[in-house]
């Protein structure tokens, strides 16, 4: 009985493990930390498996992912980041990129960490993860019109940062003769 319960949740959870790691990495940006995160999402998810609801398997495990990061934000926040120098390796120490699509891919990645956490979590459910409005919703318990909005407002924000527009709080003067 146990081995056929182990073997219909493998079915069901190991098709998303990519799609997880995609997305922990885009939260983390560390591999490392990502790869932690979906560990500790994967083991939460087995040992609950028998809480979940009979609504969508991967929405369900994507909101164990981000509930999961949300409070390693909030414990990193409160605790601030160490990191022993010994324990660094070349890549903590040296930020070379050699290739174009690496200084590419980072660019984006570093403007993708600018917006706010919010929109930044829809931004990566939707458009990278393929989440439906209904999925994304479920997943950061909020209602469908905010993760429309918070969409929205993150694809402009974004759009506007690798256009080089984006300026913050600081309003644009221009002169009027």
């Amino acid at each position: 009985m146990a081995e056929r319960f182990m073997k219909d949740m493998l079915v069901q959870v190991e098709p998303l493990i990519p799609a997880l790691r995609r997305y922990a990495r885009a939260l983390m940006r560390e591999r490392a930390a990502a790869d932690d995160l979906v560990q500790d999402c994967l083991e939460r998810a087995v040992s609950r498996w028998h809480q979940r609801r009979n609504g969508s398997v991967r929405a369900w495990l994507f909101t164990i992912l981000h509930n999961l990061a949300v409070t390693q934000f909030r414990q990193a926040t409160a605790r601030g980041r160490h990191m022993p120098i010994d324990d660094a390796g070349e890549r903590e120490l040296v930020s070379a990129a050699e290739q174009e699509h690496r200084l590419i891919y980072q660019d984006v990645m570093g403007k993708l960490a600018k917006l706010p956490e919010e929109q930044r979590a829809v931004l990566l459910l939707v458009a990278v993860e393929d989440l439906s409005y209904a999925d994304a919703a479920d997943v950061l318990n909020i209602p469908i019109g905010t993760v429309m909005s918070r969409l929205s407002r993150a694809r402009e924000r974004l759009q506007q940062e690798m256009d080089g527009v984006a300026t913050g709080n600081v309003v644009a003067l221009r002169s009027v003769k």
